[in-house]
């Protein structure tokens, strides 16, 4: 129960970067490891210093799919027969008109209740939500993206400082180490532990300081043009649209994490 990948906000005005003729990361054994994103000016934007991550959309992804495990598990508790893709579409629809969403409990069961709405009675909240609740704190619940691990050990193999800016709740962290993507990370920073959700710029500025980095020498990655970038921006953090459908326009992105590990340079 994470956002739905393909539930993109509008994509943002630009913030004059553009990608990524020298987007490199440079290690020696006198300095610290940097990136550089090219710039319409040179040598306008700060040497980037740390990177941090988005996690649903960027990392993983549910499997198969928000639709198919909620119908997997209503069927195990009397309700058979249910559309995964109906209900794929029917989270979307609730996705997109939540508000003031804290990825809490009991905001997830009113969001599997609205999803479940004249499909069910009694509503998931009072019969089988803490069974889908449990299920997405499941590592086979999800599925790591082809282009993470490769790019992650490239950028561990440069000793970049890696960290994790999510929205989520209490299951994020034992979920990672399931995972074991938690050894990737020196920081992991999660909305419902520090009060406040992306676009909010609090999370970001938490985040620079658990890395000990000016937020203008962080690089954010993520697939939300709204949350991720929009909100890394508006911290001061430098921000990277990450687009695997190649949809978003005028915005700093890339369409794979591997396109990373590409402008590694050697020691």
């Amino acid at each position: 129960m994470t956002k739905d990948p393909q539930s993109r906000g509008p994509c943002l005005g630009h913030s004059g970067l553009v990608i990524p003729s020298d987007f490199v990361i440079c290690h020696s054994s006198f300095s610290v490891p940097v990136f550089t994103l090219a710039t319409t000016e040179m040598n306008t934007t700060p040497k980037i210093r740390a990177l941090t991550f988005d996690v649903g959309g960027t990392l993983m992804r549910p499997w198969r799919s928000v639709g198919h495990v909620y119908a997997e598990v209503a069927a195990r508790n009397g309700l058979k027969g249910l559309s995964p893709e109906d209900l794929n579409k029917k989270f979307a629809a609730a996705w997109c008109e939540k508000k003031n969403f804290q990825h809490t409990k009991e905001g997830w069961a009113r969001l599997v209740d609205q999803t479940f709405a004249g499909l069910c009675e009694p509503p998931p909240s009072r019969a089988f939500f803490p069974a889908i609740y449990q299920r997405f704190a499941e590592a086979d619940t999800w599925r790591i993206y082809d282009d993470v691990l490769p790019a992650l050990d490239a950028l561990a193999s440069k000793d970049v400082p890696l960290a994790v800016i999510s929205n989520w709740d209490e299951r994020l962290r034992p979920l990672l180490r399931q995972l074991r993507l938690d050894g990737y990370f020196e920081t992991i920073v999660v909305s419902c532990e520090v009060g406040f959700a992306k676009p909010s710029p609090v999370i970001f500025e938490h985040a620079a300081k658990m890395l000990r980095v000016p937020p203008e020498q962080i690089l954010h990655v993520g697939d939300s043009a709204k949350e991720d970038f929009g909100g890394a921006e508006s911290a001061g953090l430098q921000a990277l649209l990450l687009d695997r459908d190649n949809t978003a326009v005028d915005v700093a992105r890339i369409s794979s994490l591997r396109q990373i590990e590409v402008y590694l340079c050697p020691h």
